[in-house]
């Protein structure tokens, strides 16, 4: 099922949620809304629901017109991020529930219920209740649900997100699959960039009530349009910086530069924004880390695989901190002034009014 969105709107007294989007997901994919919290993708899935309506614009499903249809009769399946599950039926009759509503025969139930649990791996917990659950289980029960009502449009409203992260990483690698044969176009909302990456499909990134960009989530995350769309595909936020391309140089600060290559080569002299992702910040010179510069630890973070140190860049104009993502432990201490090198090979840059230059 096609889901289109035309000049939709959504108004709350005098605040606006949801900007003037239009925006079209075909049938048959899994897609992704990635915005950081408050960015407009939980009222956006309720729009597509039909638990809200807009103030402005249509909805459309398959060319239908359904703005002001309800939910019950749209043949769309919403999967929370919180355990919705009813706590007085069993798994089995939880997952049973829509069918029953949809008035198929007993036998065809329990066909379709068996069939969903096996694939869920719930087939030894169908008489138990959610409160006999783990967490994840649970969250399978839900999506169980939602698979069995073989449903058009399946929206997933971060649906892991109160997952522990073994259990995160499991059901994430098992949903393309879920919902792979099932023709249901799949709508999955994060805001984790590195969750969209996983998911693959195609990403709607989010920001401040807008849709920033929409595309094929791995040509978004190389090549995206707009600074806001990088921002929104970056986690830890991408480091940016005011510099200024003269000639064949690009110039950062005083005493740092590098050769105007790519897209900005060609670009005409004056100021640009650089940004540059944390993984591509090293405290160490490498071979693909060549510049150069020089910053004050702020804040420090250690997980068993990687280092990240929150830092001030001296002598720019800088405003922000910026911040290095890089594997291994490295011993930073607060307050020091220490190098770090930036890969500026696959750094991105951006004109006055947040447009990636590009090739």
């Amino acid at each position: 099922m096609s889901i289109d969105l035309k000049g939709v709107v959504k108004r709350v007294g005098a605040e606006t949620h949801i900007y003037e989007t239009d925006l079209t997901f075909s049938p048959g994919g899994f897609n992704v809304l990635l915005g950081a919290t408050g960015a407009g993708k939980t009222t956006l899935i309720k729009l597509m629901a039909g638990l809200e309506n807009p103030t402005e614009g249509s909805v459309f499903l398959n060319g239908r017109h359904v703005t002001r249809v309800s939910p019950q009769k749209r043949n769309v399946s919403l999967v929370h991020q919180f355990f919705v599950n009813y706590p007085h039926f069993s798994v089995y009759d939880n997952i049973a529930s829509p069918l029953r509503l949809a008035g198929i025969t007993r036998a065809e139930i329990d066909r379709r219920v068996r069939e969903t649990a096996e694939l869920m791996r719930l087939t030894p917990m169908l008489k138990r209740r959610p409160g006999e659950l783990s967490g994840g289980q649970q969250q399978r029960t839900a999506l169980a649900r939602a698979i069995v009502k073989d449903s058009d449009l399946v929206l997933l409203d971060e649906p892991l997100a109160n997952l522990d992260y073994k259990l995160r990483e499991e059901l994430r690698n098992e949903l393309p699959r879920l919902f792979a044969d099932r023709g249901a176009t799949v709508i999955y909302a994060t805001s984790e960039p590195h969750e969209a990456l996983l998911l693959g499909g195609t990403t709607a990134a989010m920001r401040d009530g807008r849709i920033a960009q929409l595309g094929p989530t791995a040509e978004i995350y190389r090549g995206p349009n707009t600074l806001d769309t990088a921002q929104v595909f970056s986690d830890p936020p991408m480091n940016t910086a005011r510099v200024e391309k003269r000639g064949k140089e690009v110039h950062l600060a005083p005493g740092v530069s590098w050769p105007a290559a790519g897209p900005i080569a060609a670009a005409s002299d004056g100021v640009y924004t650089f940004g540059v992702r944390p993984n591509l910040v090293s405290p160490q010179e490498e071979a693909a880390a060549g510049v150069k510069i020089e910053g004050e630890v702020l804040i420090t973070e250690l997980s068993g695989s990687e280092s990240v140190a929150h830092f001030a860049l001296t002598a720019t104009e800088t405003p922000d901190p910026w911040v290095s993502q890089s594997h291994g432990v490295h011993p930073y201490e607060i307050g020091e002034r220490r190098p770090f090198f930036i890969n500026v090979s696959r750094g991105l840059y951006f004109d006055a009014a947040g447009a990636r230059i590009a090739g």
